[in-house]
């Protein structure tokens, strides 16, 4: 198990607070309750007329870290020797996922200029909310500590992965896309009345909607991006799509050269698993200068459309510039488009396949303990 850390944010498992280079020494220990119940650990003393920290602050949240400030007396400042916080995910009143024999919540450190920022990603993980509390403490020559009485209770949410975090998932996909297989159409599975109502309310064209919350917890396209799911992938075999779906028996295919040219910005979404073997990558297709092109600069590592490990769109210079495309072979691509797309620009027909509905991915939530997907922040 990582040892959490304060520290001033870098990747250095030495804690530092602000710009001061005083090493602090961080662990785990089991305080007494917020609500006053009694720890069992007898390192805990009487509490004392210690400073209770005020107007506690917290800044510069991210998807595993946060810094935390708050205004003390100084007046007994000599006396504090550490600072204990105690960190919660926030479900309901009586509930706290992480009150675990193994996994205390309350954390130490040694009394350090503030701010400081608090890190560790077993304990804290992306889009979540979090409360936090503090208390100042006086260790004892006996080993024990005086502590004050709790702080306010401060509410939080922590962000979502930033683009570093999103290079290490690209980078662990990469690994397993395996080689290309040439494809020409895009497609997409449905239910009869999903069409129907396309041609009849929607004058015949597919419209974005926002994307549901499967895939990697701290994704930033999750909840956010509007677009419309197309898949790629075909048989090995044939070299065209399967003909088993798990989202309806009826399939809208276009040519691949309406969604996927020149004109289109290619961006790496998610890498996740659902507890199986398969292995999905979440892929952005916007037209360049679109409102889904727009969202996703910055947000997500933008992708080579000729050269990448997912899907290539390239010209061929003996077919006066045609366009080929090729798809990885061993991961399930989901292919956001960001733009509305007309019935007309090509054909829904019914497949002769078997629905599989135990295959679908919507809102489904990503393995938390495979080791090929997941990075070293909160899941």
């Amino acid at each position: 198990m990582e040892v959490p850390r304060v520290d001033d944010g870098t990747s250095s498992p030495v804690s530092r607070c602000d710009d001061m280079m005083e090493n602090l020494n961080l662990d785990l220990i089991q305080l007494s309750d917020r609500e006053g119940n009694n720890s069992q650990d007898r390192s805990i003393a009487e509490k004392q007329d210690l400073p209770v920290p005020q107007n506690v602050k917290i800044t510069n949240i991210t998807c595993d870290s946060f810094k935390i400030n708050w205004d003390m007396d100084c007046r007994a400042k000599d006396r504090i020797t550490n600072y204990f916080l105690d960190l919660n995910k926030k479900e309901h009143n009586n509930s706290n996922k992480f009150k675990h024999k193994d996994v205390p919540t309350k954390l130490v450190a040694k009394a350090v200029p503030l701010p400081m920022t608090v890190r560790g990603h077993w304990f804290l993980s992306p889009r979540t909310d979090y409360t936090v509390a503090v208390q100042t403490a006086s260790k004892q020559s006996d080993g024990n500590y005086a502590v004050s009485e709790w702080s306010e209770i401060i509410e939080f949410y922590t962000a979502d992965y930033s683009t570093v975090h999103l290079e290490q998932l690209l980078e662990k996909a990469e690994g397993v896309a395996g080689r290309m297989l040439s494809f020409s159409v895009f497609y997409r599975n449905q239910q009869e009345d999903y069409f129907n109502k396309t041609r009849e309310t929607q004058d015949n064209r597919m419209l974005p909607a926002v994307k549901d919350n499967s895939g990697s917890h701290g994704s930033p396209i999750s909840g956010k991006l509007e677009g419309i799911y197309f898949s790629c992938n075909t048989e090995f075999n044939t070299g065209k799509p399967p003909q088993d779906s798990p989202y309806g028996r009826y399939r809208f295919e276009i040519q691949a050269e309406a969604l996927f040219n020149t004109k289109t910005n290619l961006y790496f979404g998610d890498f996740y698993c659902m507890y199986t073997a398969y292995h999905y990558v979440i892929l952005v297709l916007a037209p360049e200068g679109s409102p889904g092109d727009l969202f996703c600069k910055g947000r997500l590592p933008a992708l080579d459309i000729s050269d990448n490990r997912f899907l290539t769109c390239t010209q061929e210079e003996e077919e006066e510039g045609r366009l080929v495309f090729h798809h990885a072979q061993d991961v399930t691509l989901e292919v956001i488009y960001t733009e509305p797309v007309d019935l007309a620009l090509g054909s829904v027909e019914e497949i002769q396949g078997h629905q599989l509905s135990s295959m679908s991915t919507i809102n489904a939530k990503k393995d938390p303990s495979c080791k090929t997907c997941n990075i070293s922040v909160g899941r």
